[in-house]
């Protein structure tokens, strides 16, 4: 007999369906073909010992399973569902009319308990868009699937659940989401704020500005002079995701296997912190089962590389595309996938080998020639794509004893909201253009034109910080948003100084 059950497999981020034939005739043998990898070919054994300990049979004839389409590579154990399920529907067991109306997924135990899959939301907008009434998986992903509305979720937890619910003697009811409550929930505090921060005035006013504009920054300053601990609170005054970005960042941290078993949807933009010691596969994406790395971990939040020199030198120059296209593409002998990776690079350094170069009270003990090889692990491609470069000084020690309240991170969130409002409403015409810092060089033509004295200005710092063509578009850029979020409609030489400030650090002047 002939049945067929569906299922769905993933590539990059997206999902695409599957199906598991199968065809029970005489003779003995289970045979898996359709390009399954070891663990899909492990799951007879499983299979077997779930129908054993669930009070199924398994058929003595021979059992032929197919994975349709058959050249594309079946990995993991999360088919073990749709074929026990197929399988039981042959033989007699289970009710095969309504296998063609649900997406089956799980890997089982033993025991026939259903164990968690990764993947569920991608898996589920597929099954929606290709007209499934539904989504049969694991119950700790049911919440998961459940984001996406018009679509049947049944979460399971054995066997004979899913047997009972396909045969109509066991109705289970849908999980369903509470979608505004997920983004309220959201909105509320955070763990850190930056009223924590004493003093450092000009760099917490840099970091709105990069959070306004969505620029890249990199702090520069001694040990203890708080750059980790302002970089862990820019998610605190970043603007709230939009649905589409919260699916969008789900989806990729659900291919990764990173949502806790509670989770539904992102809701607050993530913040990635990989160690410097970490592989360029954890950091890019890739690997014998291909997942997302930290990079699209980090899409539509933020990127944290602290310590950046101690990062190798190759596994930094793997930023530069990403900073520029906004996508990352991992290509191996077996497979070519492209991961999102729109996001904000963060990152934080010493000054020099020992930490103390240009400190208020401390003595530098490196060499000048040291000073220079240290800041020349940073490659001049790789910083030039950087658009602010802050100088972290020690906070004295008068404002640390200070009692008087800082400002919250509600306040400047407040106004990073307001200047992405504006931004929003300038390229509402531009698919994929949220930030002025994705502006392209057309686009910077068009919204920022400069006045003969902006103009001048810009000319004169391009000749003495022997800034690059790239610089001068982050200029422009950076003055955009500063003119944003003090609600000028045009860029004025107040802003253009204040951009250039911001490019003080840059290698050419550093160190000499």
């Amino acid at each position: 007999m002939f049945v067929k059950s569906f299922a769905s497999t993933l590539v990059g981020i997206e999902a695409v369906t599957v199906a598991v034939e199968v065809d029970i005739s005489m003779g003995i043998g289970m045979f898996l073909v359709g390009l399954p990898d070891n663990a899909v070919k492990e799951s007879q054994e499983r299979i077997r010992a779930a129908f054993g300990n669930s009070g199924f049979r398994m058929t003595g004839r021979k059992v032929v399973v197919n994975l349709a389409p058959a050249d594309l590579r079946k990995e993991g154990s999360a088919y073990d569902l749709p074929i026990a399920v197929a399988i039981l529907a042959a033989t007699g067991q289970a009710v095969p009319d309504r296998l063609d109306r649900y997406v089956i997924m799980g890997e089982l135990s033993l025991d026939g308990s259903v164990m968690p899959i990764r993947g569920a939301l991608p898996i589920a907008l597929k099954a929606k868009e290709e007209g499934f009434a539904g989504l049969i998986l694991p119950a700790v992903n049911a919440r998961e699937a459940a984001v996406v509305e018009g679509l049947e979720v049944i979460g399971v937890r054995s066997l004979t659940e899913v047997v009972g619910f396909l045969s109509g003697q066991r109705p289970l009811e849908p999980v369903r989401l509470d979608m505004s409550e997920l983004f309220s929930a959201a909105t509320g505090r955070h763990g850190e704020d930056f009223s924590d921060v004493r003093g450092q005035a000009h760099v917490k006013r840099a970091l709105e500005i990069a959070a306004a504009g969505g620029h890249n920054v990199l702090m520069i300053g001694s040990p203890g002079s708080g750059k980790t601990m302002l970089a862990r609170r820019i998610p605190t005054i970043m603007p709230p995701m939009t649905p589409e970005e919260a699916l969008e960042t789900t989806k990729i941290h659900s291919v990764a296997g990173k949502l806790g078993t509670e989770a539904g949807l992102l809701t607050r933009r993530p913040f990635r912190a990989p160690h410097h010691l970490a592989s360029r596969v954890s950091l890019v994406g890739g690997g014998a089962n291909p997942q997302p790395g930290e990079i699209s971990l980090a899409h539509n939040g933020i990127l944290f590389l602290d310590e950046l020199p101690e990062f190798g030198r190759g596994l930094l120059e793997v930023l530069r595309q990403p900073l520029e296209e906004k996508t990352i593409t991992v290509s191996r002998a077996k497979y070519n996938v492209e991961y999102p990776a729109n996001f904000m690079l963060v990152a934080a350094m010493n000054p020099c080998p020992c930490g103390y170069y240009n400190h208020p009270t401390k003595g530098c003990v490196c060499s000048q020639g040291a000073v220079v090889r240290y800041m020349n692990r940073i490659s001049g491609p790789l910083l030039d794509r950087i658009d602010m470069h802050v100088e972290v000084t020690p906070v004295a020690f008068s404002e640390m004893a200070d009692s008087r309240p800082e400002e919250p991170s509600e306040a400047i969130r407040e106004r990073v909201v307001r200047a992405r409002e504006v931004q929003r409403m300038r390229f509402g015409e531009y698919e994929g253009i949220h930030t002025n810092a994705m502006m392209t060089s057309a686009m910077i033509r068009r919204f920022c034109p400069l006045t003969a004295g902006c103009s001048s200005m810009l000319e004169k710092a391009m000749q003495r910080l022997h800034l690059s063509a790239r610089a001068y578009d982050r200029i422009i850029k950076l003055a955009r948003t500063i003119a944003d979020l003090e609600g000028e409609p045009d860029i004025g030489t107040a802003h253009i100084a204040e951009a250039i400030r911001y490019r003080s650090l840059d290698r050419e002047t550093w160190g000499l």
